[in-house]
């Protein structure tokens, strides 16, 4: 009869995989992709590097799994972030959330935007990229809905905001330290992608309709 885990030791390994997750988060965001090992982590995690190899079968396993568990979490918390107010607002905080926890931790947010890695890592950058672009559609489509943004493909813009975002940050997260300019430039960026600018005089943002005020 096939073996089955009783709930106690499903916990116990589950519990394991979770620290050697923590440590591999650890190492990454000290040295990146490039300094992460077996070894490495099992030493970070207190942990024999057989141990770590039962849970994974190599690093590619380990940080697929990382990926997994970082990429969720900084998903979360800009859909928070953006999840009420007008579209400005929505897109405002989502974008001063991505790209200011990723200047928060450079090594770890640059494995996870830029660094190169293996094919079937890569693959998960991919999910992580979609992920985000997620979290923006949905302010700009809502935004387009009541006339805050002009008509364009939410998808499109949403994809090409994290595109842009994620080739800026790239700079900053290699060649630290960074400007403090960074995410204000961003947020401003983001605004005029989208076809909205700041216009002090009308007290606030206002869409970009290609008329100039002379021949309003």
């Amino acid at each position: 009869m096939a073996y089955r885990r009783t709930p106690a030791v499903q916990a116990r390994l589950d519990a394991q995989a979770g620290l050697i997750v923590q440590a591999a988060t650890k190492v990454l965001s000290r040295g990146g992709y490039a300094a992460l090992s077996m070894a490495a982590v099992a030493t970070e995690a207190g942990l024999a590097t057989g141990t770590v190899y039962k849970n994974f079968d190599g690093k590619s396993a380990l940080v697929r799994a990382v990926f997994r568990k970082v990429v969720a979490r900084e998903v979360a918390a800009v859909a928070a972030a953006g999840a009420l107010g007008t579209a400005v607002e929505r897109v405002t905080a989502a974008v001063e959330t991505f790209a200011g926890r990723a200047l928060k931790n450079p090594n770890l947010a640059y494995v996870l935007l830029a660094e190169p890695v293996d094919a079937a890592v890569d693959s998960e950058r991919l999910h992580f990229r979609r992920a985000f672009a997620e979290t923006f559609e949905s302010a700009v489509a809502e935004g387009i809905a009541r006339g805050e943004i002009p008509p364009q493909d939410p998808r499109i813009s949403a994809a090409a905001l994290v595109g842009a975002i994620g080739e800026v940050l790239v700079g900053p997260l290699a060649d630290a330290p960074h400007g403090e300019s960074v995410v204000p430039e961003l947020t401003a960026f983001a605004m005029r992608a989208l076809g909205v600018r700041d216009d002090p005089g009308a007290g606030g943002a206002r869409l970009e309709t290609g008329v100039s005020d002379a021949d309003a």
